[in-house]
């Protein structure tokens, strides 16, 4: 069969080395052209070889073009020739089809390919195939002549890809590139696993050891304003605030001694007065005060001899250890009550007393009146309070004298209780204020309490009972110092309240003993001293009684007013002295507070 027969032209557009063959290639496989009877034919041929003319054959090798022999065998040239042969059965049975096949299909291009090989022993590189597919359809009418053709250049296609370059392409080692065992052994860590430690005891401490866990991985490093908040919480705070209870302690005392002394000479002095003139005349307001709290006083304590102390213990002690300080929380949390609506009901006398001085005649009756009614309520609220504060001191008696950890019991329960009930709540300055002068009017009430004890003891107690009673009341007073400190060193440190404030608060009681604040009285000390003084009178007259002598009701008349002569000279000298130091002090301090302040302006 010809080349080329009436008109019609081979199409080897798809071949893009065709015109590196040689002339043994050439003999080896010749094209063939099957005739075209139509021109229908001739026009789909053309249209389908435009579409094939993005394929083209892979470059020959340069060996493979100066005509060297190929060499090899078994599997490389035996899978070659399988290709190829099968690839040429495949067309030439579409080309060589019955006559009406070929009538309808009209031409079926021949695919003609080349192929040379070369195989270099050990490693070498394998001989580069090329193939030059020519062929020259003609358009049929039918798709599946179109189907077959597509298919034959698909395969050609998929069975030489040359690399990129256009150099020789390696074969593919399937068993050693291809192992994904062996892959996966190489690089275990390929997914971001993370990888196996060893699990040996000794192992992990020594893992430990040398790079574990610390605390100071997880703690952040401290500054020195951390370093001044610990010293302000265990030393300056602390301090600052046991030095303000002590001088608060000190003015409550002050202000207990001015009314068992000063108040009865203002008496004695206006009724001495009154006799001296023989003319009556109406007093003003101090003097109707100092009338009305001697009042309260003498019946508050009128009213307490007439309670059973013993009746009272006997209950109290009859109860259980638990029961002991639940009672004596309640009167704690009564006393608290009574203080805040005494100054109330102190506060409305005062202002009667001022009324009725200064009243005309003719509201004189009113003015009597009502200054009557506030000093009978002031009798009743008092009396009460009294009550509940002898109550709360024969507690703390029964407490201390059972010899099974009753005291003990009772300091932990109120004392944290105390801590629970203040430390976690969120506080002003105002308040931290309010909380400190409590904690002082508190002090001075335990040691009212363990004047009450030492008193019970001279009278009934038996035996050596001096040394367990100072031991119990330094107790009873550490663990206050101390809960106390606690309290008020972390209320500064969870408020972030500065030691500085305890300090402004001294200043500031300083200037209520030098009384420079006489307008402002909301950050005042306010300490009410009836209550107390009436179970401290109550607790002290049986103790005298003792020492009085047997003999007439005159001699036993004298001997009374002799004691109480004496005890009130004591109680004078005692107040004078403990008025000026604190007055010193309370200068000094002062002073002290305002050099340091023009030092640091």
């Amino acid at each position: 069969m010809s080349l080329r027969s009436g008109g019609r032209q081979l199409s080897f557009e798809l071949l893009a080395g065709a015109g590196d063959l040689t002339a043994d290639d050439a003999d080896d496989i010749s094209p063939r052209s099957l005739p075209d009877t139509t021109s229908d034919g001739q026009r789909r041929r053309r249209r389908r070889s435009k579409r094939k003319r993005g394929f083209r054959s892979p470059p020959i090798d340069e060996a493979a073009s100066e005509g060297e022999q190929p060499r090899g065998e078994g599997g490389g040239d035996a899978a070659a020739a399988f290709r190829i042969t099968d690839l040429r059965s495949a067309v030439e049975t579409v080309c060589e089809s019955s006559e009406p096949e070929r009538s309808a299909a009209s031409c079926v291009s021949y695919v003609g390919v080349e192929l040379r090989q070369r195989t270099v022993s050990r490693g070498e590189r394998v001989l580069a195939a090329s193939a030059e597919d020519g062929a020259s359809s003609c358009g049929s009418s039918t798709r599946e002549s179109a189907a077959a053709a597509a298919v034959a250049a698909d395969v050609a296609a998929a069975a030489w890809r040359p690399e990129a370059n256009g150099g020789v392409k390696k074969k593919l080692e399937k068993e050693e590139s291809l192992d994904w065992e062996k892959y996966m052994k190489e690089n275990s860590n390929i997914l971001g696993e993370v990888e196996r430690i060893d699990n040996s005891p000794f192992s992990y401490f020594l893992g430990e050891l040398y790079g574990g866990n610390s605390l100071r991985s997880t703690i952040a490093v401290g500054n020195e304003k951390k370093r001044q908040r610990v010293y302000n919480t265990m030393f300056h705070v602390p301090w600052r605030c046991e030095r303000l209870i002590v001088a608060g302690f000190f003015v409550c005392l002050d202000s207990f001694l001015s009314l068992l002394t000063i108040m009865p000479a203002r008496i004695v002095v206006t009724i001495w007065r009154v006799l001296k003139t023989r003319k009556f005349r109406r007093p003003n307001a101090a003097d109707l005060s100092d009338y009305g709290c001697f009042i309260v006083l003498a019946l508050g304590v009128a009213s307490l001899q007439m309670i059973d102390i013993s009746l009272i213990y006997h209950v109290i002690r009859g109860q259980g250890t638990i029961k002991l300080y639940v009672v004596y929380n309640v009167l704690e949390i009564f006393d608290k009550l009574c203080q805040s609506f005494g100054e109330d009901v102190l506060q409305v006398l005062f202002n009667s007393a001022e009324g009725l001085s200064v009243c005309s005649t003719d509201n004189v009756t009113f003015e009597l009146m009502r200054f009557l009614l506030d000093e009978a309520i002031a009798v009743v609220a008092f009396v009460v309070h009294s009550f509940v504060l002898l109550a709360q001191a024969i507690t703390l008696s029964t407490c201390i004298i059972a010899h099974n950890n009753a005291l003990l019991a009772l300091l932990v329960s109120n004392n944290f209780a105390e801590i629970k009930s203040n430390v976690f709540k969120r506080v002003s300055k105002e308040n931290l204020h309010n909380l400190v002068y409590y904690d002082i009017i508190e002090r001075f009430h335990i040691t009212a309490f363990l004047l009450f004890v030492l008193a019970q003891n001279i009278l009934e107690a038996e035996g050596p009972w001096f040394d367990s009673f100072l031991i119990n009341a330094s107790l009873v007073f550490l663990c206050e110092v101390l809960i106390d400190a606690i309290k008020h060193s972390f209320l500064a440190k969870f408020n972030e309240i500065k030691p500085v404030a305890y300090s402004e608060f001294l200043e500031d009681l300083c200037k209520q003993i030098l009384n420079d604040k006489p307008d402002d009285r909301q950050k005042d000390l306010t300490f009410i001293p009836l209550a107390p003084a009436c179970v401290v009178i109550r607790v002290s007259t049986p103790v005298y009684a003792t020492l009085l002598p047997a003999g007439p009701f005159i001699w036993r008349i004298f001997w009374i007013l002799l004691w109480s002569v004496l005890t009130y000279f004591m109680l004078a000298i005692f107040k004078i002295l403990v008025g000026l130091i604190l007055r010193c002090l309370a200068n000094w301090y002062v002073n002290l507070r305002l050099r340091r302040k023009q030092h640091v302006d």
